[in-house]
């Protein structure tokens, strides 16, 4: 990759993808989608990443989508009348990637929580925000749809919540959010990345495998019963003991060692 909406860095096993177009308060062009579903597929086939941290340059996660390319999308209706379709798209598909890998996905979050910034704090299955955090769901006061993470702010908030931000263009600050659990934990600024390491290390405790396997059996859970999910998760279970990483995390445990995947 060569990213130029994003700066990319591994740290072991450990990517930073940072947004990085602080002219704009980081807000989403199709080039940025493009890029995080690349670095995305690429972290995946890698073999060494085990933790994604998604943050903001310049103080700010992200203001939601460049409104510049909504209009360029609009100027390619006449010739091609799904232009804004395919772009909405484009954007969905990238969020539901980052929603289905098995890697664990961690969002540091700073000033403007925006649209769809706010969609991808919610399919972080850890999110930290720091007390400058202002999060806001402005699509309807636009006369717009928040198409695409309305999914993931439901599952996120409940469906109470997601439609009374929805309904008001909702504005919420750090605390507010802590307080509806969008996000797991608040620091001031100069805490954030001593919390982001000390939370990287608690990942990294626990076993890639079973990290994967685990998020793949809650998202069935969301959706199923849980009578219809005895039998997968016992097979889970089953797999889970018997491969390698059960073996390694018992017969650490039995030592008194750290597991092989635990940093030293």
């Amino acid at each position: 990759m060569n990213p130029q909406t994003l700066i990319v860095r591994a740290d072991g096993p450990v990517l930073h993808l940072t947004l990085n177009r602080p002219e704009v308060r980081n807000a989403m062009s199709m080039a940025m989608v493009q890029e995080l579903s690349q670095a995305l597929a690429a972290a995946e086939a890698d073999g060494r990443t085990r933790i994604i941290v998604l943050a903001g340059s310049g103080g700010h996660f992200c203001a939601g989508a460049d409104l510049k390319d909504m209009a360029l999308a609009r100027e390619r209706l006449a010739e091609d009348a799904q232009a804004l379709v395919k772009a909405n798209a484009a954007f969905g598909e990238m969020c539901a990637a980052y929603a289905a890998t098995g890697l664990a996905l961690v969002a540091v979050l700073e000033g403007s929580v925006m649209g769809g910034g706010l969609g991808l704090a919610c399919i972080a299955d850890v999110a930290i925000a720091g007390t400058s955090a202002q999060f806001r769901l402005p699509e309807t006061s636009l006369g717009m749809v928040p198409a695409q993470v309305a999914p993931y702010l439901v599952e996120r908030l409940g469906y109470s919540e997601a439609r009374r931000l929805a309904v008001t263009g909702g504005r919420l600050d750090a605390q507010q959010a802590l307080d509806l659990r969008l996000v797991h934990a608040i620091h001031p600024a100069g805490a954030l990345d001593a919390a982001l390491h000390d939370l990287v290390r608690e990942i990294l405790q626990c076993a890639p495998g079973a990290i994967a396997a685990t998020k793949a059996l809650m998202t069935r859970a969301r959706l199923q019963a849980p009578l219809a999910l005895v039998q997968p998760a016992a097979q889970a279970y089953a797999s889970a003991a018997l491969g390698a990483e059960g073996l390694e995390g018992t017969t650490a445990f039995l030592q008194k060692r750290k597991a092989g995947w635990a940093p030293q």
